[in-house]
């Protein structure tokens, strides 16, 4: 990877128009991509509108021919061309228009999933799941009928309208005027229902949104729904969204349902008052019967394009609540590929576009450093001049009380969060001056709740990192001790798992965690509780893994299991956000009053043998991986 890709941002430039919500209008930009497309369907659309007016007048002539006898074929012959042009041309315009929508949506969609991927965390946590899930597939539904179905709809059946009147005032201005009178009421009235219809559309969508976000919510802890027998409290509180959408749904309806008797009724007063008013006209010899008989036809070929284009309204001010959603997801803040550009070159002397190589980082020597780091959540403090460096190969701990500012340490490094004081260096690099992206190739981390993903066990060991060796894979498998489980299994890698890793232990879910992790050979490795779901036997087995693995890098180990820390070379007491004590086991027990309480506790109970740190490495194994000692082989069993 170059410089300028690992620094390039993700996604295109930023449009500077705004929605009517003040939003980065992210939807317009994508359709204006396709503006010429859109051109050519209305076109389309126009020709097929002409095709469709020339034939009341077409048909008159044929009416006028009748009463003088004249040769009818050659007219009969251009109307029913004009018929079949209409027809097609429709047609044609229809998928055009379609398949333009379609293309629209989709890039919409895949901006969205974009934006979201990237999102910056702290940003991410604020959005709900089952909204986001509803702005990029509800609401880009909604966008594909309002753009495919209702912009080309507005834009023809305005065009023939127009056409229309203006063929209708050279037939007769007094008949054109008795139908303006009438229909000007009945078009005020349906603009009314539109601008309204507009407001509850954009409620429905998020009142939508909420639904489907507590919906997700109460799938996604089914368990624990279950287990405090919440099911009857769960079903009445998204009952009850659901009948709030239900009530807006109904609203929404109804509006929709007025748009078309209130041009309708507009459209049968006029064709009353026409009628009336031309076959008194006929009957005094001031209008011809042909003309009559062709305005008439004009005005029921204005009632569909009448019709539509007043629902097309309705669909598109549906259609500008879903826009007005899908800009705002899209707004959500974007991680920075790098934080530091200026304090880059003044760290390491050299350009920040340097900085970004990845071998100026994995050759250092230098290990991690915490140096006066300061961070809170919101307004509420978390670390305080935080400070200790990590050596380049080894086991540190961080152990604590809870609250302690622990796992936020390693989120910092992991640069989900921003720091708000100090800097963390990576073998003498800024982390926030390294591209993100390279960053976490050259830092694994294994949180406390193991996430799996629906998929085959291979899948989940080799996310992310798709082009991995079988030798990899063998010896992530081995450091791991996941590779007498998987030989076990008929289908081996191939074995699949169910959402959340249904089919695997707690434990087991968590060692092909830390496989994943391995897999990427990682300068760091961050293990934050990561035997918090191990028993005692697989507990000792992973801790005989972390030392063979802390002897090609850095291993930190944030942990409550205060048995999991005792190897460690290092060990870094915190509390409330500060560092109290830093040494080893041993060290700490003679002159920490917090670590000997921590160890006290979970100790009080066990003999003293086990509280001396194992310093056995295991010998080689193959593919350079370290060999597990006899009698340690965890015992991994099938399923949960």
């Amino acid at each position: 990877m170059t410089a300028a890709q690992a620094t390039a941002p993700h996604g295109d430039v930023a449009p500077h128009r705004l929605d009517s919500e003040g939003n980065v209008d992210w939807v317009g930009a994508i359709t204006r991509r396709h503006t010429w497309k859109i051109i050519g369907a209305v076109v389309l659309g126009l020709f097929a509108a002409a095709a469709g007016l020339a034939q009341p007048a077409l048909i008159g002539q044929l009416i006028s021919a009748v009463g003088s006898n004249a040769d009818m074929l050659i007219p009969i012959i251009v109307v029913l061309a004009l018929f079949c042009a209409e027809a097609a041309l429709t047609a044609f315009q229809a998928y055009s228009m379609g398949r333009t929508g379609e293309r629209i949506v989709y890039e919409t969609r895949t901006a969205l999933i974009e934006k979201v991927l990237f999102s910056d965390v702290k940003a991410f946590t604020k959005l709900r799941l089952g909204d986001i899930s509803s702005r990029i597939v509800a609401d880009t539904s909604m966008l594909k009928i309002a753009l495919s179905q209702s912009l080309a709809s507005i834009l023809v059946d305005a065009a023939m309208l127009i056409g229309g009147l203006v063929l209708m005032f050279l037939i007769d201005p007094l008949l054109l005027g008795v139908t303006a009178l009438c229909m000007t009421v009945s078009s005020v009235l349906s603009l009314i229902l539109a601008r309204r219809l507009r407001k509850v559309a954009q409620k429905q969508r998020s009142i939508m949104g909420e639904f489907g976000a507590d919906l997700h919510r109460a799938m996604g802890a089914m368990t624990t729904v279950k287990a405090c027998r919440a099911e009857s409290l769960e079903s009445n509180r998204i009952g009850g969204l659901a009948l709030s959408a239900r009530r807006s749904g109904i609203k929404v309806s109804a509006l929709s349902s007025l748009l078309s008797p209130a041009m309708s009724i507009g459209l049968q007063a006029s064709l009353a008052a026409v009628i009336v008013t031309g076959m008194g006209r006929v009957a005094t010899g001031t209008m011809e019967a042909a003309d009559l008989t062709a305005f008439i036809m004009y005005l029921f070929y204005l009632v569909s394009p009448l019709v539509t284009l007043f629902m097309g309204i309705g669909q598109l001010q549906q259609g500008r609540a879903a826009i007005a959603r899908i800009n705002e997801l899209a707004a959500v803040d974007q991680e920075a590929p790098v934080r530091l550009p200026a304090d880059a070159a003044a760290v390491t002397g050299r350009p920040s576009e340097i900085v970004s190589a990845q071998d100026t980082v994995v050759h250092g020597k230098r290990g991690v450093e915490f140096q006066q780091v300061s961070f809170g959540y919101e307004d509420e403090p978390t670390l305080d001049g935080v400070s200790f460096a990590v050596p380049p190969r080894g086991l540190t701990a961080i152990v604590g009380p809870s609250g302690a500012g622990k796992t936020t340490l390693l989120q910092l490094l992991m640069r989900f969060y921003p720091m708000q004081g100090g800097r963390i260096l990576l073998n003498g690099e800024n982390v926030e001056s390294i591209p993100v992206n390279v960053l976490r190739g050259l830092v694994g981390y294994v949180q406390q709740e193991s996430t799996t993903l629906h998929g085959t066990i291979g899948d989940n060991l080799v996310y992310g990192e798709e082009h991995a060796t079988t030798a990899e894979v063998e010896r992530a498998l081995w450091l791991s001790g996941l590779d007498g489980m998987v030989s076990r299994l008929p289908k081996g890698l191939q074995t699949p798992l169910g959402d959340s890793g249904v089919g695997l232990s707690g434990g087991q879910r968590q060692r092909l965690s830390i496989a994943r992790m391995l897999i990427r050979r990682p300068t760091v490795l961050l293990l934050d509780e990561a035997t918090s779901n191990l028993d005692s036997e697989s507990e000792l087995t992973l801790r005989n893994t972390i030392r063979n693995v802390a002897n090609e890098c850095s291993v930190i180990s944030v942990a409550h299991r205060m048995s999991t820390v005792v190897d460690a070379g290092k060990i870094v007491v915190m509390d409330q956000g500060r560092v109290q004590s830093i040494g080893s086991h041993i060290e700490l027990m003679r002159s920490s009053p917090l670590y000997q309480r921590l160890t006290s506790i979970q100790f009080s109970a066990q003999a003293p043998a086990q509280h001396s740190p194992n310093g056995s490495n295991g010998s080689a194994a193959p593919n350079g991986a370290p060999r597990r000692e006899a009698g340690h082989a965890p015992i991994i069993r099938g399923g949960r």
